[in-house]
C-alpha cells in the first residue's frame, strides 16, 4: 500500500495581481500556480517585492487576484464577496504579521479574548497563552512584554480559534535569532500539535530548513520548490 496523496489546502491557477498607479502598471504578482498540503510548514523565499505577501494577503481572503482562480479547498475564493470572506478568515485563519498589532490597552489574556469572543469553537485564552509559554503573563499589557513575548501573544491570538490554516509574514523580522527562534519553535510546535498548515513568509534564508516544503519567489512568480528531506529543529538553525 502506498501513501494517500497529501490533501491540497490551497490551489491556485494563473493567480496575476496588478496595482496600478495612473498609466504605469506593476505585476505584483504575475502569473502563480500553486498547491498547498494540509498539514505542511511551508516556507516562502524571496526578496522583497517578490509577490510574497501579496499571495499570502489572497489566499488568507484579505485580497483578491486581479485574474486567475483560487480555491481553499473544494471552496473558490476568487469572485467571493466581502462578506463572506469575512466568514472565511474567521472560520479557518489565523494571521501573525511582522508587527505583533496587539491592543496596547488590553492585558495578553484580552487580546486573545478579542478572538475568542467571535469564534465558533474556541479554546480559551488562557490555554492558548499556555501553549504559546505566556501562562504566567497573561495579564501583563503589551508594553510590559519583550517582542518575542508579544509576537508569542500574537500567536496566541491566532491560534486561539483552532484555525486550519496559519499564515505568517515575516513572524520573526523585528526580533533578534535568540527571539525568534523561540517564536519558530512555537510555530513549529503549533504546525506538529495540531496539524495545522502552516505558510511563513521570511527573506531570512536560514529558516527554511526547518520547513517541510519551500517555495521560492522571484518578480512575481514561483522561481522553484523544493521539499527538505531532513529538517532541522529551530534551535540548529544559525542566522
Amino acid at each position: 500500500m502506498g501513501q494517500a496523496a497529501p490533501e491540497i489546502v490551497f490551489r491556485t491557477q494563473g493567480v496575476t495581481k496588478v496595482y496600478q498607479t495612473g498609466d504605469v502598471k506593476v505585476f505584483a504578482l504575475a502569473g502563480v500556480d500553486l498547491e498547498l498540503y494540509t498539514g505542511e510548514m511551508t516556507v516562502l523565499l524571496g526578496p522583497s517585492g517578490s509577490g510574497k505577501s501579496t499571495l499570502l494577503n489572497i489566499l488568507g481572503g484579505l485580497d483578491h487576484a486581479t485574474a486567475g482562480r483560487v480555491w481553499f479547498r473544494d471552496t473558490e475564493l476568487t469572485d467571493m464577496p466581502d462578506r463572506a470572506l469575512t466568514r472565511y478568515r474567521r472560520d479557518h485563519v489565523g494571521f501573525v504579521f511582522q508587527f505583533y498589532n496587539l491592543v496596547p490597552s488590553l492585558t495578553a489574556r484580552e487580546n486573545v479574548q478579542l478572538v475568542t469572543d467571535v469564534s465558533p469553537d474556541p479554546m480559551s485564552a488562557e490555554e492558548a497563552l499556555a501553549l504559546v509559554g505566556l501562562a504566567k503573563r497573561m495579564d501583563h499589557f503589551p508594553s510590559e512584554m519583550s517582542g518575542g513575548e508579544q509576537q508569542r501573544v500574537a500567536i496566541a491570538r491566532a491560534i486561539a480559534k483552532r484555525p486550519e490554516i496559519l499564515l505568517c509574514d515575516e513572524p520573526t523580522g523585528a526580533l533578534d535569532s535568540t527571539t525568534g527562534v523561540q517564536v519558530l519553535e512555537v510555530l513549529q510546535d503549533i504546525n506538529s500539535r495540531f496539524g495545522t498548515t502552516t505558510v511563513i513568509i521570511t527573506h531570512n534564508a536560514e529558516i527554511q530548513r526547518m520547513a517541510h516544503r519551500v517555495i521560492q519567489f522571484a518578480d512575481g512568480k514561483i522561481s522553484s520548490v523544493h521539499t527538505n528531506e531532513t529538517r532541522l529543529a529551530p534551535s540548529e538553525i544559525v542566522w
